[in-house]
């Protein structure tokens, strides 16, 4: 029989329960909630230039980048998957006029080990990491500049080309509407007349972004600023460069009526790069002198979301990004622009839980004028769980 070892997340969770509990009765009184979701997807795809591998993220949910280009092949997937199920541990507790709080969060995609021959063993991966104390938040969770306003979709990433989208550590100080934050500086660089990848470790100034939240009984919005210094290093050449990039991102969460809703989100920028659309393309180019080139780039998406019954509700999205290459420096192969259409029904028998279907088609293209395309239906299940329970007090 073979003993596997507990995994040290595993470890670390149940450490902190533990601590929770001996800790907050001396100390004041705090809400324990463990919660998530069970998913299963249910996902036919008919690629219209070429097959992905088994390995592909699109074969999971929607990857603008993975899309094939270029083959007048036909092919078609049917994938069964349950990776985007994900579990969270989170705490508050109120303690000497202080508020305290924390937050863990994993599900199963993109996991690097696992397999679907035989027990489709898939690695958790850590989605969120945090704790605030009173207005200062540190720790990993979604980029200030991410205006967390997404189409109600059963792909897990819906409108990717439209969205900003990312979780790294960062520094959050909020005063009321408004938030700034100092965050991790990862440069994605594109290497000269090449698609290469050249991620650099070299960040010298964390990227800084401010932004300011609205609210009323019209809904919800919110505008970001992103600053950030892009930076490229080789050591083994004595080479080093420098440039800045920025962006601004722009939306909200518009009530139409006593029900519906229009979710709207647009950005742009200079060398925003892995920020936008899943890093669809990178945020700078270097040059034949080695020198760094920033990437200006727009996208954004609408979605109408309808209410037809307390049990029934549909969804309709359009997402678009387009970047302004230049390609005597890219080279022709570097991904250009990218959309994607989708459209739902979801039936909600119970409130924690929902069956839906969507129909989904997208695009992408390369400098060169080469595209590729696929068509998409995908069947879903999802329940959601949460327990909670207070303990410590007077």
């Amino acid at each position: 029989m073979t003993i596997r070892t507990i995994p040290s997340w595993c470890i670390a969770v149940l450490s902190l329960t533990l601590v929770l509990f001996i800790v907050a009765p001396l100390s004041g009184q705090t809400k324990f909630k463990f919660g998530g979701y069970v998913k299963m997807d249910v996902i036919g795809t008919d690629y219209n230039n070429g097959d992905v591998s088994p390995e592909s993220p699109l074969r999971d949910f929607h990857f603008p980048a993975a899309i094939p280009i270029g083959s007048s092949s036909l092919s078609h997937d049917l994938d069964f998957h349950a990776k985007e199920s994900r579990f969270s541990l989170a705490t508050h507790s109120n303690i000497d006029d202080h508020e305290l709080k924390s937050y863990f969060e994993f599900d199963f995609l993109l996991s690097p080990a696992g397999d679907e021959r035989v027990s489709n063993s898939w690695n958790p991966r850590l989605r969120h990491a945090y704790l605030e104390f009173d207005n200062l938040l540190v720790g990993q969770t979604w980029t200030t500049f991410m205006i967390v306003i997404i189409p109600d979709d059963i792909d897990f990433s819906g409108a990717a080309e439209g969205v900003v989208f990312g979780r790294q550590p960062q520094v959050r100080y909020s005063a009321g509407p408004w938030q700034i934050s100092l965050e991790n500086p990862e440069t994605v660089l594109s290497s000269y007349l090449t698609n290469e990848r050249v991620t650099t470790e070299s960040g010298r100034l964390p990227d800084l972004v401010g932004r300011r939240n609205f609210g009323g009984e019209w809904g919800t919005a919110a505008i970001t600023a992103l600053i950030r210094q892009l930076h490229y290093k080789d050591e083994s050449k004595s080479i080093s460069s420098t440039t800045f990039g920025w962006g601004v991102s722009v939306g909200g969460m518009l009530h139409v009526g006593k029900r519906d809703d229009i979710r709207l989100v647009v950005n742009g920028g200079s060398g925003v790069g892995r920020y936008t659309a899943l890093n669809y393309i990178n945020s700078a180019v270097v040059d034949s002198s080695n020198n760094i080139h920033a990437i200006p780039s727009i996208g954004g998406f609408v979605s109408y979301r309808h209410i037809w019954s307390e049990r029934w509700r549909s969804n309709i999205n359009a997402s678009v990004f387009f970047a302004d290459n230049d390609a005597s420096l890219t080279g022709p192969s570097v991904n250009k622009a990218a959309q994607s259409y989708s459209v739902n029904l979801i039936y909600t028998p119970i409130p924690p839980i929902y069956f839906g279907v969507e129909l989904m088609h997208a695009r992408r293209e390369i400098q060169d004028g080469k595209d590729g395309s696929f068509t998409r239906l995908q069947f879903g299940v999802r329940y959601d769980f949460s327990y909670s329970a207070m303990i410590g007090g007077e």
